[in-house]
């Protein structure tokens, strides 16, 4: 299977850059950048359709995005290009297979957290036919019933070992970081194993700067629209009808941060969406709802605040200023690289964000 996409990088294409009047800057590599070749196999070829895509879709998304062009044929791969980007996208492929031979879903979103993330790992390749780095480390993922959830950025991956580790943690950053889908994902996780007896999702009532009026309905009719991204995550781990079963019984409550005080929220992990938009009253008295055997996630955007007085009325900016390295406290900054979205919301946040 020989493919070369029209789109695709030639690296014997790439224009000299000492030669070349007007380069363009995304084809500009160092001035003399190693060429390298290397060779990578699958032993499970029942695999190879899902990994290359349809019509070699996935190759031609490395190609694009990494500058290599990658030759298929069999159960082998040669990858062309220069040293550091053949490294690069020796170490995406061999993750893919990875998530796929564990039976994890592979998309174009999956693929772009991938090449970011081996960006960042590949710092000196070794090429010798192209050896690994040594750095085998066991798996992070998060089980549901519906699927397992790997992170998508080293961010991802410290997040959800602080999951795990800590008591309190607070989530910040922009939208699409996943601060509140792996919250629910480990939540569901727990409570399935019976490592907690109750989850608890709750968030501020507060419209996103516009005054929706008074709803109709009755309490949960009123507080359902701003809770629904808690529901989506809640289905997304789980099949629709057990989400339904456990909210009858009470093992998993979704209600706005209101209905929090005097309770001691014990054996339960508990979810605080859209924490920006509590007030420092509301948010002091959630955090002293911490009970026994809990674990307790606040996410949110300092930078999205929606209440009145804005920034300087924010519960999370300022419980983050006075516990932040507290023992039991453990605090996540996501920033818009994170961003596992379509890549252009990574674009937008970088732009908003300046």
């Amino acid at each position: 299977m020989s493919r070369r996409p029209t789109n695709a990088i030639d690296p014997a294409a790439l224009p000299d850059p000492i030669l070349s009047d007007a380069p363009n800057p995304a084809d500009v590599r160092p001035l003399h950048a190693r060429r390298a070749q290397a060779e990578v196999s699958f032993e499970n070829q029942s695999l190879l359709t899902a990994l290359f895509g349809e019509f070699d879709a996935n190759l031609v998304l490395l190609e694009n995005r990494i500058g290599v062009f990658i030759h298929a044929r069999g159960d082998k791969i040669m990858i062309e290009g220069p040293e550091d980007a053949v490294a690069h996208a020796r170490d995406t492929l061999t993750t893919m297979y990875d998530r796929l031979a564990m039976g994890q879903d592979l998309d174009a979103g999956a693929i772009e957290a991938l090449i970011a993330q081996a960006a960042m790992e590949t710092n000196e390749p070794t090429l010798d036919g192209i050896v690994s780095a040594e750095k085998k480390e066991p798996p992070i993922m998060i089980r549901t019933r519906r699927k397992t959830i790997v992170p998508r950025s080293n961010m991802q991956t410290t997040y959800m070992r602080s999951l795990v580790r800590d008591d309190i943690i607070f989530a910040l950053g922009p939208a699409g970081t996943g601060k509140t889908y792996l919250a629910v994902a480990q939540a569901v996780s727990q409570l399935i194993s019976g490592s907690v007896q109750r989850l608890i999702l709750s968030r501020p009532a507060v419209e996103a700067g516009e005054k929706l009026g008074f709803l109709p309905g009755d309490m949960k009719e009123k507080v359902d629209p701003y809770l629904r991204p808690l529901y989506d995550a809640l289905n997304d781990c789980m099949p629709p009808e057990q989400v339904e079963r456990r909210i009858a019984s009470g093992e998993i409550e979704i209600a706005p941060i209101a209905f929090m005080r005097g309770r001691t929220l014990a054996d339960a992990f508990v979810i605080l969406d859209e924490a920006q938009n509590t007030t420092r009253e509301q948010m002091k008295m959630f955090l002293t709802r911490f009970g026994q055997n809990s674990r307790m996630v606040v996410c949110g955007d300092p930078r999205q605040v929606d209440i009145p007085g804005g920034d300087r009325m924010s519960g999370l900016a300022d419980a983050v200023e006075k516990l932040e390295g507290t023992e039991g406290f453990g605090t996540i900054r996501f920033s818009a690289a994170d961003v596992v979205r379509h890549p252009i919301v990574g674009r937008i946040v970088e732009a908003y964000e300046g």
